[in-house]
């Protein structure tokens, strides 16, 4: 009985460890830009002005030099991150809520860790690699390129995101998998 608990419950941990993992990640990151406000500020603001770019003057209309724009954009970051960390530290505890005994199975979990995950690959994925990337030709900029952190946030959330949508019976022990 012991080993087909387990069994039926492999999926599901690594569910919860996963998206232990994120919610941690995206806590520290929220926190890191409240706590070290000005570093990350800079960061936008020089990738909003695209000083850093190629100056191509086809592009350089896009630019935001309006320091309260840039300001504004920053603090909806950080916002938002706050928001998926909250949403991120949520599913985790459903998640081991549904791990204990007499768990009441796994779909609150499922569908807080979809929000959370989401909202990052919004955040990363269309915010700094669409919109910074290529709007805003972060690419150009030696100094001021998040691309390679945003890649990695969203490949992370991604995963996640897989392994959770994952068929498996694991997701509801006892009944028949369809």
């Amino acid at each position: 009985m012991h080993t087909a608990m387990t069994a039926e419950r492999t999926l599901p941990a690594a569910a919860t460890a996963s998206t232990a993992t994120v919610a941690v990640l995206i806590t520290l990151v929220a926190l890191g830009n409240i706590t070290d406000f000005g570093t990350n500020q800079e960061f936008v603001r020089h990738v909003l002005a695209m000083d850093t770019t190629f100056q191509d003057e086809d592009l350089m209309w896009r630019a935001i030099t309006n320091r309260t724009v840039q300001d504004a954009v920053y603090v909806a970051i950080i916002g938002w991150e706050a928001l998926a960390a909250l949403v991120l530290i949520a599913a985790t505890l459903l998640w081991l809520r549904g791990l204990g005994p007499g768990g009441r199975g796994y779909d609150p979990a499922r569908r807080a860790t979809t929000v959370g995950l989401v909202m990052l690959l919004l955040l990363f994925g269309l915010g700094f690699m669409a919109i910074g990337g290529e709007w805003f030709a972060m690419w150009q900029s030696a100094k001021w390129n998040g691309l390679a952190a945003a890649l990695r946030n969203v490949t992370l959330a991604g995963l996640v995101l897989i392994l959770i949508h994952l068929p498996s019976p694991q997701w509801h022990p006892g009944r028949p998998w369809s």
